[in-house]
């Protein structure tokens, strides 16, 4: 058994850490709030922007469609890996390397595969493969529609000047603070509306509706990826307070584990100093 000393040190240093997890938490669970309502109130736009612009797209002639809507044979794909610049959330940024690595090793086995990526977590677990052609981790210092346009920018032009066939997103969609589900979302080419339902629907466009799509394509991309990178970001501060909320847990457990085997050292000293004493004096008695 470790003397008194040994334990009292790791009773006051599992507080410390315990203090600290349960300080991180409680920032986490005040910055989750924040980005949880943004992402809530952005989703609706976002959706109904994309399936406005998909249900548009499908109507067109596929001689007249958009330069982000030419579907051309995949030999090269661009994967858009967002993750965090801070760890301690759990299997947060892992599970998109997991999922990044199991598209380049699997899905585009073969394929000429590059990755941007949003999150130091990402560029350092990808960096040394050599595929990684860029590095966003600095948007996450001011999170604003601007600085995320600025992205998207470059991810069309890569896409419209043939660098990219395919595009995709890799990213955790917020569900809840306990959950995350991780997402494979194309970003281009843009991907027609399924069936048929709202094609033959007859609406006069002003302009004509080639014009509408053209005009429509660039806020949407825009939006479609600064809702992703929202979404991971609520995502991460809803795994930080899970995780730091688990580590607290633990870290009382094992406190008060620790305060018992202190506690019964004590008695043990106390009660083998007690039968010295007793022993002494029956020695000087007899």
């Amino acid at each position: 058994m470790a003397n008194l000393k040994e334990i009292r040190n790791r009773i006051t240093s599992v507080s410390s850490t315990m203090q600290i997890t349960s300080a991180m938490k409680m920032v986490s669970a005040a910055k989750l709030k924040k980005a949880q309502d943004a992402i809530t109130a952005m989703r609706p736009y976002a959706d109904k922007l994309t399936e406005l612009l998909q249900s548009l797209s499908a109507t067109l002639d596929s001689d007249s469609g958009s330069a982000f809507a030419q579907q051309r044979e995949v030999q090269k794909v661009l994967l858009v890996a967002i993750t965090s610049n801070r760890g301690l959330c759990g299997a947060f940024n892992s599970n998109i390397i997991k999922a990044t690595s199991s598209l380049i090793n699997n899905e585009f086995k073969g394929k000429e595969v590059s990755i941007v990526t949003i999150g130091k977590k990402a560029n350092d677990a990808f960096k040394k493969s050599g595929k990684v052609i860029a590095n966003n981790s600095e948007v996450y210092d001011d999170l604003t529609f601007d600085n995320v346009a600025e992205i998207a920018e470059t991810l069309m032009n890569t896409f419209v000047e043939a660098k990219a066939d395919k595009i995709i997103l890799v990213y955790n969609k917020f569900k809840n603070a306990a959950t995350q589900e991780i997402m494979t979302e194309q970003f281009l080419p843009i991907v027609p509306a399924e069936g048929e339902a709202n094609a033959n629907l007859d609406y006069i466009f002003e302009p004509s509706k080639l014009e509408i799509v053209e005009a429509l394509i660039p806020k949407s991309l825009k939006t479609q990826l600064y809702k992703a990178i929202r979404d991971s970001f609520a995502s991460e501060h809803g795994a930080r307070m899970t995780a730091m909320h688990k580590a607290t847990d633990n870290a009382t457990e094992l406190r008060d584990q620790l305060k018992l085997t202190y506690n019964k050292a004590r008695q043990a000293a106390i009660t083998n100093e007690i039968l010295e004493i007793v022993g002494g004096a029956e020695a000087l008695n007899n």
